[in-house]
């Protein structure tokens, strides 16, 4: 017998004009809706979330929700009928459904484009504003700076090469704080971004970090950079001040690091430690509201983001703005759609325009990767109904009320100077997106979520507001607000004089939920590596590499006395090294990757079959651009997936990211890898932090007690995958011996694998030593694992030493020498790298973190690497800089990765 629902118990119509409705929960086939003075029948399974229609749509005819266009029917669209496009039947076809789907789309993403009219345009006056004031307690700073929520000593990596320092710092310093009651933490701003050649976003990073520096959560900060980067100090320095920045009026010092790892880590805690004093010194007083500048935000979105979550920002939003305070409205790419509704409402028409250029911008910027701006929503946001980014932007808008006009259109980062509503150029990658809104001066953030986003900035409260009360159920020690209260029959006005008395709680000093679980995380918008359209053909075009060896000398000088090496064999798996891997599918699930290895390594988990767990936390997976990006991605994560020296892993997924664990299964099959061995847990689905923790580590233990004990082996040179990069001018002696040592490895089977972005590579001494051929290419991509022994030459799209040395983990190798000739570098989470150098003037400074100086007669120098990797893969010596903390992990995006 068919079921029979009433439609206000089943679903939600948006505006009373629209033709399509939202399934607030899972409607199976058959179920019959009565609506209205009509009743029709489900044709298929309507996932919660998902739109059936609510009349007949003729074909070319536009489908609306919120009364706006988000397709046009490709056929006729009886009422009933479950409405899907091709996009959303592919993304669900990779998960695995109990039910039937339909074999076709219905509707394509098609919506005309927006035109302003500029010769009918009429400005929007302001809402009233309110006569009377209310306060918060917040730490009032210098009148261009504004007034704190919170009250931070911040330690700020200028590019991504300190960002291992400053991380490491923090955790030394993290008991300072215990007796300075009035000081909320010592917490690093590590970041991806100026660690290449000169980058295109430089003038947003330096924007950035100088808005960093002076937003009125900070209490002191420490800017560090090594002062040969592409983005250093002095480029901050200089661009605050030619640009009236206040920096003289926060507590601040840049730091340029010029010894070893150790000795500046201990500097740094002595500098800190002398700043405490003067930061606690500094109180909360009563301040009016109007110093409160927001910024909103919506992650892991889904089909009730625009029903409930972000009209509740819209109203909490417009009260601020009538008290004189600041909201911030963010994600460029996800208002393509909605600027009917955006621009119902402008200050002047210069506002409007800018509006539209940077929208244009964006797209134009997009092209030139090989992507649309159009493709950002990811397979969580398709998953929870938002089919294209002409739902998701109208949904996006509603963060805007609508009695709300837009006051101002600003760059990415730009300081929010008056109170108002702004509209601010960014990615739709959350983290990039917040860190622009704190450079402009946010001392709070909203972020709604329909699926749980759990992420957090370290320095700016964040209030997490969930769409439905069953997420929020699910989530309920990750989120604030559950705004699917007014999906119940709530009334917003109720529920959002509520969040805004919370808002000023929080903004007294209540500690939201994201920082009582003490995640957070920061990411600048990333670097773009095209300017124009003019490579693309090529690009996306080049062929791909073979995967063969590359043919080198075969003049290898037999060694006098063949060292040989105790590995270990399980199953069909011979490694120097057995570890417990985590691997995050995005971004957004590293932190608590971390949390779990922490706690893992913590308490001994694991050994004695485990030398320990590592996470591999990273920046990708969502809000970047598909195709040879997200392909790159895959590739990478499948390497580390199947590393030898990886016995137990498990994938980590946010929940709603583009790779989440069904898309990370279906590519490892097909790739042929056996993907049933593996683990698998979700944040959102499982239950938040705490409860996917838990099943983390119940599996890990499980694996573990039913492992079988290791066997000890023994091997020579065949049995060693070594990786060699070097930084800085190639000696000759040290070139000639790195050429014999690969002739030695290559030539009795072994693997050795060079970057291809290597100075090596162009040194006279090494090529002459070792190849046969003239023009030597990669023989293996980016991160591809080597699947045939012998001579490698990795393809590395950018000259970032750990993007670089993050690739070239990925292929296989155990360990990695890196010939340092500048200064040591950060080291890989679990593939030991050994610095060496053939330099004395290293010594001067870095002795405590070289590994081997190559010393004598040189012709002994391929000995002495391989006498020391010896000892690094039977762990008898571990590399210094991986045993002080300096390490990092950053996956590249290739030439046309672009965020979206």
């Amino acid at each position: 017998m068919d079921v029979v629902c009433q439609f206000e118990e089943v679903a939600r119509l948006p505006l009373p004009g629209d033709n399509c409705a939202v399934a607030i929960r899972q409607l199976n086939s058959g179920t019959v809706i009565q609506y209205e003075s009509q009743s029709f029948v489900l044709d298929y399974t309507v996932m919660e979330g998902h739109r059936f229609a609510v009349k007949a749509i003729a074909p070319g005819e536009e489908l609306l929700s919120w009364q706006l266009p988000f397709g046009v029917a490709l056929k006729l669209i009886h009422p009933g009928h479950y409405v899907i496009n091709e996009t959303v039947l592919e993304a669900l076809n990779v998960r695995k459904l109990a039910f039937v789907l339909p074999s076709d789309p219905n509707f394509a993403d098609q919506v005309h484009p927006y035109i302003l009219d500029e010769e009918n345009f009429r400005p929007a006056p302001a809402s009233p504003a309110y006569t009377e004031t209310r306060t918060f307690m917040g730490y009032r700073r210098q009148e261009d700076r504004g007034v704190g929520t919170r009250n931070y000593i911040v330690l700020l990596g200028t590019t991504s090469h300190t960002g291992s320092y400053v991380k490491k710092l923090a955790a030394r310093l993290q008991g300072e704080c215990a007796n300075y009651s009035n000081i909320d933490g010592i917490v690093p701003a590590a970041h991806t971004e100026g660690g290449t050649t000169m980058p295109n976003n430089v003038d947003l990073l330096l924007r950035t970090l100088a808005g960093f520096m002076i937003n009125p959560n900070v209490g002191a900060v420490l800017l560090v950079d090594y002062g040969n980067e592409s983005v250093t100090n002095k480029m901050v320095e200089a661009y605050a001040r030619e640009r009236g920045y206040p920096i003289d009026e926060v507590l601040h010092k840049f730091v340029s690091l010029a010894g070893s790892f150790e000795e500046e880590l201990v500097k740094g805690e002595a500098l800190v430690r002398e700043w405490l004093p003067t930061v606690n010194a500094m109180q909360r007083t009563p301040e009016s509201i109007r110093h409160l500048r927001i910024g909103l935000q919506c992650g892991g979105s889904d089909a009730f983001s625009g029903v409930s979550a972000n009209p509740l920002l819209g109203w909490v939003s417009e009260e601020l703005v009538r008290y004189g305070g600041a909201a911030s409205l963010a994600e460029t790419d996800e208002l393509i759609g909605a600027e009917p509704y955006v621009l119902s409402k402008v200050r002047n028409v210069e506002t409007a325009r800018k509006f539209l250029e940077l929208v244009n911008r964006f797209k134009e910027r997009t092209s030139w990767h090989g992507t649309s701006a159009e493709g950002n929503p990811s397979g969580g946001n398709m998953y929870r109904g938002l089919y294209n980014i002409y739902l998701k932007s109208i949904g996006a808008a509603m963060k805007k009320d609508p009695a709300t006009r837009i006051d101002f259109a600003t760059e990415y980062g730009e300081l929010m100077k008056a109170g108002g509503y702004y509209f601010m150029d960014s990615p739709g990658n959350d983290l990039e997106s917040i860190a622009g809104q704190v450079a402009a001066g946010c001392n709070m953030i909203f972020f709604t979520t329909g699926n749980g986003s759990i992420t957090n900035f370290p320095y700016v409260p964040t209030i997490k507001v969930v769409t439905t009360t069953r997420r929020f159920q699910l989530l309920s020690n990750d989120m604030d607000v559950n705004a699917g209260q007014y999906l119940e029959g709530k009334p917003m006005d109720e529920m959002g004089q509520e969040v805004f008395e919370l808002a000023i709680r929080i903004a007294s000093g209540q500690r939201s939920v994201g920082e009582k679980a003490g995640h957070a995380q920061v990411q600048i918008w990333r670097n773009w590596q095209q300017n124009d359209a003019n490579q693309l053909e090529t690009l996306l075009h080049a062929p791909a590499p073979t995967g063969a060896p590359i043919e080198i000398q075969d003049d290898a000088i037999p060694m006098a006395s063949p060292i040989l090496f105790t590995f270990t064999r399980q199953r069909d798996r011979q490694s120097s090294d057995n570890i417990g891997l985590i691997v995050p599918t995005s971004l957004c699930a590293g932190q608590v990757a971390g949390m779990i290895t922490q706690r893992l390594n913590g308490r001994g988990a694991g050994q004695p079959g485990l030398s320990g767990f590592v996470a591999l936390a990273h920046t990708e997976g969502c809000g970047t651009s598909g195709g040879p990006a997200e392909s790159l991605f895959a590739r990478t994560m499948i390497g580390y997936i199947t590393h030898p020296m990886v016995e137990h892993c498990l994938l980590l997924e946010h929940g709603c990211e583009k790779t989440h664990n069904d898309y990370m299964r279906h590519q490892m099959e097909v790739n042929g890898v056996d993907a049933s061995r593996l683990g698998y847990a979700s944040i959102q689905l499982d239950g938040g932090i705490a409860k996917v923790s838990e099943k983390v580590e119940a599996w890990f233990a499980d694996r573990l007690a039913a492992a079988e004990p290791a066997e000890k082996v023994t091997v020579g040179l065949e049995g060693l995958r070594i990786g060699i990069v070097s930084d800085g001018a190639i000696i000759d002696d040290a070139g000639e011996q790195l050429a014999a040592l690969t002739k030695m490895i290559v030539g009795a089977g072994g693997v050795v694998v060079v970057p291809e972005n290597s100075g090596l590579l162009a040194a006279a001494s090494f090529r002459q030593h070792l190849f046969t051929a003239s023009q030597v290419r990669p023989s293996i991509a980016y991160g591809e694992h080597v699947r045939r022994n012998g001579f490698h030459i990795m393809e590395t799209p950018t000259t970032h030493w750990v993007e670089t040395v993050t690739g070239l983990a990925a292929t296989g190798v155990e360990i990695v020498i890196a010939l340092i000739g500048n200064r040591p570098m950060q080291t890989h989470p679990f593939v030991p790298m050994l610095q060496i150098t053939a330099e004395q003037a290293m010594l001067q400074k870095h002795q405590q973190d070289v590994d081997l100086v190559l010393s004598g007669n040189p012709a002994s120098w391929a000995n002495q690497m391989l006498e020391r990797s010896k000892q690094v893969l039977e762990h008898t010596y571990a590399p210094r800089l991986y045993q002080q903390g300096n390490i990092d992990f950053q996956l590249t995006r290739g030439f046309l990765g672009i965020s979206l």
